[in-house]
Parts: structure tokens; sequence; C-alpha cells
């Protein structure tokens, strides 16, 4: 349907000029499709990335990864140690004192709003020298770490 432009004394435009409202229909129908479009991209981009929005400002993290690498070693040797005085064989003491640190590495990073694991623990050794191996996870909503730690026990 074609309209003719009316001026404001309500006669004909002397422009000529005609309003067509099909291309109106057109700039609806587009935006439309560029809006699902945008929400597709927006969803597709969410399922790629897990949701999970990390922050690589964020220190959290990456101080509590320097905390646990000063205090695992020695956390490990002393219940060890302990646990030998108490008559326990030495590589189950080594094991206990892993897991027992696991543990409590776990409970304070709930407590602090950070996730701690200890992943994939490894023992080795013999004669009151053992090596202990583990990969450490440290996450919290901004940012994720894994690493590998060493210790080395003393018994």
């Amino acid at each position: 349907m074609k309209k003719v432009k009316h001026n404001r004394s309500g006669r004909g435009a002397s422009s000529g000029l005609v309003e067509d409202e099909s291309g109106q229909m057109l700039l609806a129908t587009g935006i439309v499709l560029l809006m699902s479009l945008l929400s597709m991209s927006t969803y597709g981009t969410s399922l790629s990335n897990l949701g999970q929005p990390y922050d690589s400002t964020s220190d959290e993290v990456v101080q509590t990864s320097k905390e646990v690498n000063l205090i695992f070693e020695d956390v490990v040797n002393s219940r060890a140690s302990e646990l030998v005085n108490a008559g326990v064989g030495q590589e189950e003491a080594v094991w206990q004192s892993v897991n027992w640190t696991a543990d409590d590495l776990l409970h304070h990073g709930e407590i602090r709003g950070v996730e701690i694991k200890v992943l994939s623990p490894f023992v080795e050794g013999e004669n009151g020298l053992w090596n202990v191996t583990v990969n450490m996870g440290i996450a919290d909503r901004h940012a994720r770490l894994e690493y590998s730690l060493s210790a080395q026990i003393t018994l």
C-alpha cells in the first residue's frame, strides 16, 4: 500500500515523495534474524567455555599456590615422622600423611572459597628417604591452575 506524504497543510507534497512500508517489514525481518544469530552465538560460546568466565587478573589462585608450595613438604614430613614414631611403617606413614594433607588442603580451600585438589599422588623410596609427587589443582570462580609438586621426605 502506497501513501502520499502530506505536508502540514494537508495538501499533497510537491516533492512527490512516496512512503513505502515494505522496506520497514524487510528491516524488521533482518533485525529478528540478527537477534537470533546473536543469541545462538552467545549460547555456543557459553557451551564452548562451559559457562565459566575466567579472569586472569585474579590472584587468589596464585597466592594459594604459593602458600601450598611453602607448607606441603614440611606438613607431609612432620606427619610422616609422627606416624613412624607411633609405630607405623614408613611407606604407610608417608601415604597417610599425603592423604591427610590432601584432606586438610581441600577443607582449607573451602573455607577460603578456593578449591584445592591433590591429584595423582605418587610415593617412592626406601630406607628413610621418600619422594612424593602430586598434581595440584587450584581453582576459584575466576581462574584455575594445575601444576606438579614434589617433596622429599626424610624419616
